[in-house]
């Protein structure tokens, strides 16, 4: 069963682009907040907006694309999306005010959402359908290397030249993502189908309804884990381990990239529960760890143990979301679970932060583990108890 290609040209193309697209993302997330306050003299607040806007706009472009990406076809999505991603990143070499800078901000965010979907459309499709847990853990690593490797280049880049050596940075990464989109070759979508079932105006034209359960379980997980993207930094100052806490995400990154090319296999061969339900007691155990931490083996002891958790768990429900859906409908369902993915990281921050000003960095994570806990018994009634049908 598993003598189906994984590795072809295609996969690797596919991969090398998303890692591309997210590098960029990063690379700019941990410098945007003090290039704003720096160059346009923004206030605490707007600087925060110039981050959180990128992840809103890559949210509506995942809607938008979403339905009409079987329309437009999964390569010419690509193409466009890699060339408007590009062309954005262009726009940051132009300083106007700090109106201008959010505008480029929500285009480039846009765009993102609109060639990140058609990669995790296309990585789908290629991937033979008994190897697509281990296929799409494998592709989630660009992913994983990216989330290391683009706040490390963003800081080294910003401590020993200018921004605009970074923006060029990104310019180049992106014209690079975009003429290595040409060579990718893959089966367009069943555009009869969907025409007739696209019809008119409603929900299921911007999300797909089979995918929405396990989306709606990466929406709290996101949640949760935007806690430590968010405050990490600040709860590392408070401890007095910000030497430490700057290792955190590539003890984290490491821990995913060793464990999801075996978690992936078992998804294919066991099904998801036989690791959905480890890596949630993961998760809520690294985060318990995390509100405990006092020295700098914990703290990153706490990365290892979240990386396991969270990191295993959105692959899974990646591939879930993607196995519960008919192939016609393939484009719809990726976009529906980085819509949820989107808005768990997006409005996390926004939310908790209403409960800091009256909480320890320590007990809101603390708190977050019963959050974690509550989400295996959701994950059970809306899909665990029904594995076997998928």
């Amino acid at each position: 069963m598993n003598d189906a290609k994984l590795w072809t040209k295609d996969f690797l193309i596919t991969s090398l682009i998303n890692f591309l697209l997210t590098c960029v993302f990063y690379l700019l997330v941990v410098i945007v907040a003090v290039y704003a306050k720096t160059e346009f003299n923004a206030s605490a607040s707007v600087a925060g907006l110039a981050t959180g806007i990128f992840i809103i706009a890559t949210l509506i472009g995942r809607i938008f694309v979403g339905s009409k990406i079987n329309s437009i076809g999964y390569k010419r999505t690509l193409m466009i999306g890699t060339f408007l991603f590009a062309a954005s990143s262009l726009l940051y070499f132009i300083q106007i005010n700090i109106g201008f800078f959010l505008f480029v901000r929500f285009l480039h965010g846009a765009t993102l959402g609109f060639a990140g979907t058609a990669t995790g459309t296309i990585v789908a499709k290629i991937i033979p359908a008994n190897r697509r847990g281990e296929g799409i853990g494998y592709y989630s690593m660009s992913s994983t290397l990216a989330t290391a490797i683009g706040p490390f280049l963003g800081i080294l880049l910003t401590q020993h030249t200018g921004y605009e050596l970074v923006f060029g940075v990104c310019s180049l990464l992106g014209i690079i993502s975009f003429i290595t989109s040409f060579f990718i070759e893959v089966s367009e979508p069943e555009k009869m189908i969907e025409k007739e079932s696209m019809k008119g105006l409603k929900l299921s034209n911007y999300l797909e309804p089979k995918a929405i359960p396990v989306s709606f379980i990466m929406l709290i997980a996101a949640l949760c884990y935007s806690g430590v993207l968010s405050f990490m930094n600040l709860y590392a100052r408070e401890l007095h381990l910000l030497k430490a806490a700057s290792f955190f995400f590539l003890v984290y990154s490491v821990a995913i990239l060793c464990s999801r090319p075996f978690s992936g296999r078992l998804l294919d061969a066991k099904g998801a529960n036989f690791v959905m339900y480890p890596a949630f007691l993961f998760f809520a155990i690294g985060m318990f760890v995390l509100s405990a931490a006092q020295n700098s083996f914990i703290l990153l002891l706490s990365g290892v143990l979240i990386g396991l958790g969270y990191g295993n768990m959105q692959s899974c429900i990646q591939a879930l979301a993607v196995k519960v859906t008919p192939v016609h409908r393939m484009g719809l369902a990726t976009s529906t679970f980085f819509i949820f993915l989107d808005a768990g990281l997006g409005f996390g921050p926004y939310l908790l932060g209403f409960i800091v000003p009256y909480t320890t960095y320590g007990h809101l994570y603390f708190g977050l583990c019963f959050v974690i806990l509550f989400n295996i018994l959701l994950y059970f009634l809306l899909h665990g108890r029904k594995t076997k049908e998928v």
